[in-house]
């Protein structure tokens, strides 16, 4: 088995407080609003917090039909989350699982830097290159952008967590 570790950063307009709680105390509440392709994300095993399994369900358009996510850590006062993609489409013959860690730190301009970290664990001796996960990627950096960019315009859009 490889590993194979990429990191990206997204600018934002939207405080890290926040936009930590729409992308992963709260995402139930906020994806499906701002991605047409996602249904649903529920909690399908423990609270929410650390060892809980998450399930994304999406639309039958999209590609995806379900991802679910293992939260291996949630630091709510650095806003630090570290969560390991176990099971569904994306993963394929090649990555046995993806383990992200998301960093979401204060830009000094009311808006956040997201740093985002992905180490693709590959079966056997595959050998992935950026190209091979490009399209993952920038699905899910539309995503995070997209939820920043919902957050701007709702100003006024409640998370369960109150500000």
């Amino acid at each position: 088995m490889g590993v194979f570790s990429f990191v990206h950063e997204l600018k934002t307009h939207v405080s890290p407080k926040r936009l930590f709680k729409a992308l992963i105390t709260d995402p139930h509440e906020v994806l499906p609003k701002v991605s047409p392709t996602i249904k649903s994300v529920e909690t399908v095993q423990g609270d929410g917090g650390v060892g809980s399994i998450k399930k994304t369900n999406f639309s039958d358009d999209s590609p995806l039909k379900t991802l679910k996510n293992r939260v291996d850590f949630i630091d709510t006062v650095n806003y630090v989350s570290k969560f390991t993609l176990i099971e569904g489409d994306a993963l394929d013959d090649k990555v046995e699982k993806i383990c992200y860690e998301l960093k979401f730190e204060d830009s000094k301009d009311g808006g956040c830097v997201l740093k985002i970290k992905s180490d693709y664990h590959t079966k056997g001796d595959v050998v992935l290159k950026e190209e091979d996960i490009k399209a993952g990627q920038d699905h899910a950096l539309g995503l995070y952008k997209a939820c920043a960019e919902y957050l701007v315009a709702h100003p006024h859009f409640r998370l369960i967590v109150s500000d």
